[in-house]
């Protein structure tokens, strides 16, 4: 099942769009399940939905998996997507990207939105395991899911982050994990490409940035070689990864 809905957030103040997918045979019995939440909500099922015509179609995929969890996708906002995604301003390695510093980071309190309106929502009306939460995400996503498990690892324990933009927080993230008691945290995946951009310069950076992220969780980053930073490329490794994360 595919379910939209919209939600009201006090902590943000407004009302966020999100998507769920819930597996077919869910009402047919009692069991409780897993649970992932992802960002970017609007790209994650179907490509009619998705910014750019293209998403990672996981609606098909877990069907034709027979997926048993439930998906949490909570829409962008795109004119506050950097501000929601990104816990602190930027640093000095972000400079080197060239990137507008002018906005005004606002994920510590996204994130507080869902894990403390959301998701008390979600498991008070489906079946849910409280000790199976997970956290996934792309770009951004995956920069402010690491800030999630690190902030509350009793409560998303495991991840999966997909060609990460922690260059934007990139000494922050790495201050925090290390700071942070992940001891609860039962698996984490991190993925970046070999292509990420055009500029030879960026790209060793990119990559350089997503390994130092790896090392900081004390975990392995996986190279795809040949992916480009897009959803056509995306959405041949995602699925896969996130069908085996409660494994």
């Amino acid at each position: 099942m595919h379910k939209v809905f919209s939600f009201q957030s006090t902590i943000m103040n407004q009302t966020r769009t999100i998507r769920m997918y819930i597996p077919k045979n869910y009402l047919n019995t009692n069991k409780r399940l897993p649970v992932l939440y992802m960002h970017d909500g609007q790209n994650i099922f179907r490509d009619e939905d998705a910014i750019g015509g293209v998403s990672l179609s996981l609606e098909k995929v877990f069907d034709e998996q027979d997926c048993q969890m439930i998906v949490v996708g909570i829409d962008c906002i795109q004119a506050q997507r950097i501000e929601d995604y990104c816990p602190w301003q930027g640093g000095e390695y972000s400079q080197q990207f060239h990137i507008d510093d002018s906005w005004q980071p606002d994920g510590q309190r996204y994130i507080e939105f869902v894990t403390n309106e959301l998701k008390p929502f979600i498991d008070k009306h489906y079946r849910t395991k409280s000790d199976k939460t997970a956290i996934a995400g792309i770009s951004l996503g995956g920069l402010i899911s690491a800030y999630a498990v690190c902030v509350y690892p009793t409560i998303y324990n495991s991840m999966a982050v997909f060609s990460s933009s922690f260059y934007r927080n990139q000494e922050k993230i790495e201050d925090l994990i290390r700071k942070s008691d992940i001891s609860h945290v039962n698996k984490i995946y991190i993925d970046c490409g070999s292509l990420e951009s055009d500029d030879n310069k960026v790209n060793h950076a990119f990559i350089h940035s997503n390994d130092e992220v790896a090392k900081a969780f004390q975990t392995e980053l996986t190279i795809i070689n040949g992916a480009k930073h897009d959803y056509s490329h995306f959405r041949h490794r995602v699925g896969n990864v996130l069908i085996n994360l409660f494994s």
